[in-house]
């Protein structure tokens, strides 16, 4: 009894010490980052006052910029390229107050955010990119998948900052998932000849990335998930729950156009979590089709006047260009400006 006494006093010092390991361990990688942050807004702000000294000589900057980056990468490496002066530079122009900086961002976060024009939307992947913790690499594809703009189709600017500033909590569905949802990360390649159970395989093996996609607060439940009603079973595809939400959220997976028949279907899951598994004081459940394509019209005549909870969102396995992206959220903003018409004339 003593020996086990001291093993699992053993094993809990064991665990604490590489909690405290991991996270001095983490906090020095961050420490290094956030250096090398401000030093490249020293950097730009150093060539900055120098520029000004010679503001007279439209070109000064160039020059400047050109021959500190001779001297520089000889002696430091590539960190240092006309180029990345350029950036500093740039920095140091976008956020010209050094205590603003955010400890939490790198430079690659930085780099990609002082290329954003739009001071409403940097502020937005700013604030996203801490909040979340993002990565480098996480923040990018934020950026390149245009999240800002998805979300925007239905939300105003005001909804999306204030919710980055967490100074509300979202409230709807709509304040959280976006359309199209890109799954580019799962592999598949964008053709008809895969097939639903590929579709679910590929999204449980990439299941971080597609929480990340999915949005904010979502936290994965359960996969073919059975239902019995009377001697009749099915199988939901994918269940999670939403805690911002508060409420069950069911996704179903079509590699086509769903039907009508989708949308019924769809509608006796969410029926059934409300009815059997939903507390209370939880909100009611929401129910995504993932689908290929669909159309607005057999959607609006499929479902209630006043659905709020079945969601059918088109999905896309490949990352769009810039402009094929615009082009889409530009036709979703026009059918939803349509449909809002209609409803406002009944």
């Amino acid at each position: 009894m003593k020996e086990n006494a001291i093993y699992i006093k053993t094993g809990d010092i064991v665990e604490d010490a590489r909690k405290i390991i991991e996270r001095a361990r983490s906090n020095a990688v961050r420490s290094v980052d956030f250096c090398r942050v401000q030093m490249y807004w020293n950097l730009g702000k150093r060539i900055l006052e120098e520029e000004q000294e010679g503001k007279e000589r439209a070109d000064y900057g160039s020059y400047i910029i050109k021959n500190l980056a001779v001297q520089l990468e000889a002696e430091y490496g590539s960190g240092f390229s006309e180029r990345q002066l350029k950036f500093c530079r740039q920095f140091y122009r976008v956020y010209p107050i050094g205590n603003a900086l955010r400890s939490q961002l790198n430079w690659m976060q930085y780099r990609l955010l002082i290329q954003i024009s739009d001071p409403y939307k940097r502020e937005y992947y700013e604030l996203e990119s801490v909040n979340n913790c993002w990565t480098g690499r996480e923040t990018e594809r934020q950026i390149n998948s245009q999240l800002y703009e998805r979300l925007l189709l239905s939300n105003d600017k005001e909804t999306l900052l204030a919710i980055a500033r967490r100074e509300r909590i979202p409230e709807t569905p709509q304040e959280i998932i976006k359309e199209p949802m890109l799954l580019e990360f799962l592999g598949l390649e964008a053709k008809p000849s895969y097939y639903e159970n590929d579709l679910e395989s590929a999204i449980i093996s990439h299941i971080a990335d597609f929480l990340l996609e999915m949005g904010k607060g979502f936290s994965f439940v359960a996969r073919q998930k059975r239902i019995m009603l009377e001697d009749d079973e099915f199988f939901i595809d994918l269940v999670f729950y939403n805690r911002l939400l508060r409420c069950f959220v069911i996704i179903e997976l079509k590699t086509g156009k769903i039907t009508h028949q989708d949308l019924g279907q769809m509608q006796m899951y969410v029926n059934y979590y409300d009815r059997i598994e939903k507390l209370p004081d939880e909100n009611p459940t929401i129910g995504i089709l993932l689908c290929t394509s669909k159309n607005d019209t057999v959607v609006k005549m499929t479902l209630p006047q006043d659905n709020k909870t079945i969601l059918p969102k088109e999905y896309q396995l490949y990352l769009p260009t810039s402009e094929e992206l615009v082009k889409e959220i530009n036709e979703a903003k026009q059918i939803a400006e349509e449909t809002k018409n209609e409803g406002d004339d009944l």
